[in-house]
């Protein structure tokens, strides 16, 4: 196996993972990307053109890593940027299109040729969880699974999403590391509440299964990690619900914030972000506002 190209970009969308009680399982790729452009060089570690915070090296080095001893290939040094629109730590799966922009950056330079689902199973891998890292990789709305036994990825069914429906992505100005984000969670749930959101779950993938997108109203209720996280998140709940007043359909935490997002209908999503935007503005919290529609095609080489 090998590969003519020393360099390659390769585009990843950004992503909203949960879509409510879907925990570890649903994530749905948005139309903002970034972009991880990779240059083969002779040995030594990944090596940033730019300059890049420690948690992004540590993520490009932990991901070559794990594609060179899955690909079964010899490892090469390489250097690489890191550009584009994901905000990192809101929630939005940044982490994942720089995984993902390593990983398919490699792919192609070293001419292994691993199909996206191999990529989605390292990406998993290296994320502990499938949700954004198979609605960056694979796009559109992605119900991910896991061998329940060895938490092995095992495989993805994806729907494609229309662009009359519209997210609404407010991120205030916090950063929320999942991983400090995880340590909120609970040990266990009440039975009732693990129940009512199977219930709300299982809903909503039915509904964007039907494309009848009037049946999303007001059908998030999540008792697995919203409770949780929201409160440490001022204004968060109240941009969710000022969206659904304004026109949206239903809204979430996206991942583990510190994004809210809405999903609406496209002629009133405008509103709905200024509402969204509103109701921080009110406790004293500035945030950026971006209407979005799905990306039904996830990481590709440019």
């Amino acid at each position: 196996m090998s590969s003519s190209l020393s360099t390659v970009t390769v585009r990843v969308p950004g992503s909203t993972s949960n879509c409510g009680a879907g925990f570890d399982t649903l994530g749905l790729a948005l139309q903002i990307h970034n972009r991880v452009t990779l240059g083969r060089e002779e040995g030594g570690a990944p090596r940033p053109v730019s300059p890049a915070d420690g948690r992004a090296q540590a993520m490009v080095e932990t991901s070559a890593t794990a594609f060179f001893t899955t690909a079964r290939i010899a490892p090469f040094g390489f250097s690489y940027r890191i550009t584009g629109d994901v905000p990192p730590a809101r929630g939005l799966g940044s982490s994942v299109t720089v995984i993902g922009g390593v990983l398919g950056g490699l792919n192609v330079l070293s001419g292994a040729a691993l199909s996206k689902e191999k990529l989605v199973a390292i990406a998993t891998a290296i994320e502990g969880h499938p949700d954004n890292a198979a609605a960056g990789i694979l796009g559109g709305f992605c119900v991910a699974r896991c061998d329940a036994g060895t938490g092995v990825y095992v495989d993805t069914v994806r729907v494609e999403l229309p662009a009359e429906l519209a997210f609404v992505a407010t991120s205030p100005d916090l950063e929320m590391l999942t991983k400090e984000s995880r340590g909120v969670l609970p040990a266990t749930l009440p039975y009732f509440d693990a129940v009512k959101s199977i219930n709300s779950a299982a809903y909503v993938v039915a509904a964007m299964v039907s494309g009848d997108y009037e049946r999303l109203r007001h059908s998030v209720t999540d008792f697995m990690h919203e409770p949780y996280r929201l409160p440490r998140i001022l204004g968060g709940r109240a941009a969710i619900e000022a969206g659904v007043l304004a026109g949206a359909y239903t809204g979430w935490l996206s991942g583990s914030g510190s994004t809210v997002l809405c999903v609406a209908p496209r002629p009133v999503a405008e509103a709905v972000a200024k509402a969204m935007q509103t109701a921080f503005r009110e406790v004293g919290v500035t945030s950026a506002a971006r209407v979005l529609a799905a990306d039904n095609t996830g990481l590709t080489v440019e």
